[in-house]
């Protein structure tokens, strides 16, 4: 039986000194979440916001403050900031309620230059094979790419790029699955065509698996293929990495774009940057403009059409690279992100 426990963690970091407060990292209520698996530590060191770049230092000691104990493989820390501001008082009233701490994540993925949330509001517009071919778009371009499937219930990467089987642990990370000079990680290579039943909680931890606990090595930019809608997936990336910004892809009708509008506002809302907007499946039945005229409406940039086009329905089911009448507007895409 490992002799490696929450309360053997937290007596190693008691040796970790803040230096502002001049107490240890424990008794000033630093250190929380703390997960043992196998010889594997992970746990959040919590600081202000306003101190993230004075208390970088707090990871590595702590790190190595548990690496120290015996049986210890591997040790991950993440560094997250809590900020508390009130709601702003009803005039009525003049009551002013707390707001609830939020947790940010002041810490970037390693080695990853930025992370691109590709986002919709609404199921069935096209998003993976959006976020699919930008990847290989930039990736033409000459870039690092790195694809992560965010949806958790229904992962469509492995299909779309041709992959199976589950990724080989080193060191105690994933090694992504790579295709087309792609590195791809998805919930789908774990638990192949068996649904994936996880409430809120579970959720937001195999996100963070996948994303600190993925061996992506050194990527110019990381896609995010997101679920639709706007729930704990959302949220949970929000809070857990620095995000570059979010592509916002809607079809152009007026139903999707309603959608696709309280998804853009959600991310506003967060202070997440909107990169732009794309129109997917234009000029079919579903019209055109729709796009154009939501990013005109909200004032972010509108980053292109792609027109309705069988050979990318083919090259999404058989997991080949699209090369089709539509490879130039994901091309001007690509180069606008």
């Amino acid at each position: 039986m490992s002799s490696l426990t929450p309360e053997s963690i937290k007596n190693s970091l008691r040796g970790v000194i803040d230096r502002d407060s001049g107490s240890d990292v424990v008794s000033a209520g630093m250190i929380s979440g703390i997960v043992i698996r196998d010889a594997k530590v992970g746990f959040v060191i919590t600081i202000d916001p306003k101190d993230k770049e004075r208390k970088a230092y707090l990871r590595g000691a702590c790190e190595e403050a548990v690496h120290k104990l015996p049986g210890v493989e591997s040790v991950t820390a993440v560094l997250t900031a809590q900020n508390s501001e009130p709601i702003p008082a009803k005039p009525e009233t003049g009551y002013t309620q707390p707001r609830e701490r939020a947790v940010w994540n002041v810490t970037p993925i390693e080695h990853v230059r930025s992370v691109i949330a590709v986002a919709s509001g609404k199921g069935g517009v096209g998003k993976s094979t959006t976020a699919v071919n930008l990847a290989l778009a930039l990736q033409k371009q000459g870039k690092r790419i790195g694809l992560l499937d965010a949806d958790i219930y229904g992962p469509s990467i492995p299909r779309m790029m041709a992959l199976s089987g589950q990724p080989e642990i080193i060191e105690g990370k994933m090694v992504p699955l790579q295709s087309h000079g792609i590195a791809c990680m998805s919930m789908g290579f774990i638990t192949g065509d068996e649904a994936a039943i996880l409430r809120g909680p579970m959720i937001s931890k195999t996100l963070h698996q996948m994303l600190r606990f993925t061996q992506w090595g050194t990527l110019d930019m990381l896609l995010v293929d997101m679920p639709p809608g706007t729930g704990d997936i959302h949220l949970s990336l929000v809070q857990q990495v620095p995000l570059t910004g979010a592509i916002i892809v809607t079809t152009p009708q007026q139903v999707a774009i309603i959608d696709a509008r309280k998804c853009l506002l959600m991310f506003k809302k967060v202070g997440t940057p909107i990169l732009g907007i794309v129109e997917n499946m234009s000029g079919g039945i579903f019209g055109s403009g729709g796009g154009k005229a939501l990013a005109e409406e909200m004032g972010v940039p509108f980053l292109g059409a792609i027109a309705m086009d069988a050979g990318i329905v083919s090259a999404s089911d058989s997991g080949t690279a699209y090369s089709g009448e539509c490879s130039a507007a994901y091309n001007t895409i690509a180069a606008k992100i």
